[in-house]
């Protein structure tokens, strides 16, 4: 089963228009992204009409969107904890990593400098 979860910056290379995020994205059997992709998503909308862009395409796609748990709280705590200070590991990106490892997929993501030192995380890298 082709499960992945999608970091924001491939969905954001693909509403710029950006064939191969699109053509990634399209491959993946069933996407999935962490609440705090939709709303980092939902933070750089413009208007009303591109916020119905992103949930028609959402929708048309079948994400999965993952809710924060408490494992996946305490696990986003602990990557902070260990890494904020020598990687500057922020919140948005603890959050979304732990919950790529709770629910044991991989993380496609673009910003491989924001993920690649977390050796539990089965991180695949996206080339814009």
């Amino acid at each position: 089963m082709d499960r992945i979860l999608i970091d924001t910056d491939v969905l954001i290379w693909h509403m710029r228009g950006n064939e191969k995020a699109r053509d990634r994205i399209y491959q993946i059997e069933k996407p999935a992204i962490s609440i705090i992709t939709q709303m980092e998503l939902v933070q750089g909308l413009r208007n009303k009409h591109e916020q119905r862009l992103l949930h028609g395409f959402l929708d048309q796609l079948g994400f999965d969107v993952l809710s924060v748990n408490d494992l996946i709280s305490q696990r986003a705590l602990f990557l902070m904890e260990e890494w904020r200070l020598s990687h500057q590991m922020l919140m948005a990106d603890a959050l979304i990593a732990a919950t790529a490892i709770e629910h044991g997929m991989p993380l496609l993501s673009g910003n491989e400098k924001h993920y690649r030192f977390l050796t539990m995380l089965d991180l695949r890298a996206f080339k814009p």
